[in-house]
């Protein structure tokens, strides 16, 4: 019988990659803290398993009668007397069975960290097992299991919500999710609450990263690296903004990334249940550039203050709700896209303004000849050396667009990127 307990035991380790010296020494010492306080053995016990018939045999502490003594009183050297019991209690053998339980659970821990830990950032598709109030269970394979988190943080603020506003999941329910966290089974740290019985792999389904690995799977372009995704904003289960650019000049990145007829980003939208997805091209120029994020509204002109991040957008009257988006949106991911604080203009105000600074006084240095009206560009140069795109005012030398924002300098900005004035 003890023989074939340690063929068992033999057969786990090999199975679950653990080492056998190690657990039969975790197993000795968990049953010398049973016996010692089953037998009632006040200076501890001692147990030693025969490695070839699995026997256990128990030793009890005694000190020796000149044993020196330490600072405690207590004694230092100690005799063994055998006090082995001709069967083992029903305690001790519950105490081995938890422990062994634990040293099995701490090593498949260890083996998916050690797997996954190096995937971070990675997508996963796996199988809905379990949804609760607070997380759901994810299968990847056979014994490997994921925690989307989706705790309500006014109750739990240390915890996460990874869940987009408005899913929920059913069970056998196939999911894409991206690996955001793998906890170390023997990080030093403080355990968050049920931590034994969850997943050690932590997946998100809000991460902006999330729409970068699906337009991979998606759009081989892009995972050759052809295309890039260079900036991604996103408030997920809603609506996501992603800029692109080619380093191949005949290839149009936008394009690629919509597919024929929009196949390919009406996958990926179908992937995030129906969270609308805006593919704009990536510019260098930063006024461009904003003016592609706001799309789909159109944009009469830009000026950026490349020094303070600041970008002056001017919009016709009919587009101005357009560009700032229902409760802000379009403006406010239109920041996160390109990095930069958007003030954005109607051009009924900057009409408005002009005639103000007119009317004061204050273009009469600008004006041209009479034969020199001709169409032409406006001649401004911002400070960091870049000259406007906008064309002049007939009669001037300026398109009038910067005495505007002479005006508006002196208002207080807010300095949160999200901010629309």
């Amino acid at each position: 019988m003890a023989s074939e307990m340690m063929e068992a035991l033999m057969a786990l380790c090999q199975e679950k990659h653990i080492d056998e010296l190690y657990l039969l020494d975790r197993l000795e010492k968990s049953l010398a803290e049973s016996y010692a306080d089953v037998m009632h053995m006040p200076f501890g016990a001692r147990v030693t398993i025969d490695r070839s018939t699995g026997r256990f045999y128990v030793y009890e502490r005694v000190p020796k009668e000149d044993s020196p003594l330490d600072e405690e009183g207590e004694p230092t050297e100690f005799d063994l007397e055998d006090v082995t019991p001709p069967d083992m209690s029903r305690i001790a053998a519950q105490h081995a069975k938890q422990e062994i339980n634990a040293i099995v659970r701490n090593a498949g821990r260890e083996q998916i960290y050690r797997e996954f830990s190096g995937r971070i950032g990675d997508i996963i598709t796996g199988t809905v097992l379990q949804s609760t109030p607070d997380f759901t269970i994810i299968k990847i394979r056979e014994g490997v299991e994921a925690e989307l988190p989706h705790f309500d943080l006014k109750r739990f603020p240390d915890e996460r919500n990874e869940r987009p506003q408005g899913e929920r999941y059913s069970h056998n329910q196939r999911l894409k999710a991206i690996i955001i966290d793998v906890r170390d089974p023997n990080a030093n740290v403080q355990p968050i609450r049920g931590e034994r019985s969850r997943p050690s792999i932590v997946v998100s389904r809000t991460h902006p990263d999330l729409i970068r690995r699906l337009f991979e799977l998606e759009v081989p372009e892009v995972y050759d690296g052809i295309v890039e995704i260079r900036s991604v904003a996103r408030e997920a289960g809603v609506r996501s903004k992603v800029a692109v650019s080619s380093i191949d000049d005949r290839l149009d990145p936008v394009g690629a990334c919509v597919g024929p007829k929009g196949s390919r980003v009406r996958t990926v939208v179908s992937e995030l249940r129906g969270e609308r997805v805006d593919v704009v091209q990536w510019s260098d120029d930063p006024a461009r550039c904003v003016e592609n994020a706001l799309s789909p509204a159109r944009v009469t002109s830009v000026l950026v203050d490349e020094e303070n991040n600041y970008a002056t957008v001017i919009v016709p009257d009919e587009e101005l709700s357009n560009a700032i988006g229902k409760r802000g949106q379009n403006a406010r991911l239109a920041a996160r896209l390109t990095g930069m604080h958007i003030d954005i203009k109607n051009e009924e105000l900057a009409a408005r303004v002009v005639a103000d600074l007119r009317a004061a006084g204050g273009l009469a240095e600008d004006l041209i000849g009479e034969d020199e009206e001709q169409e032409h560009r406006c001649e401004y140069v911002a400070p960091n050396g870049v000259r406007c795109r906008n064309m002049a005012r007939p009669g001037s030398a300026y398109c009038g667009i910067h005495e505007q924002m002479a005006a508006v300098d002196a208002a207080e900005v807010s300095d949160d990127p999200d901010s629309l004035v």
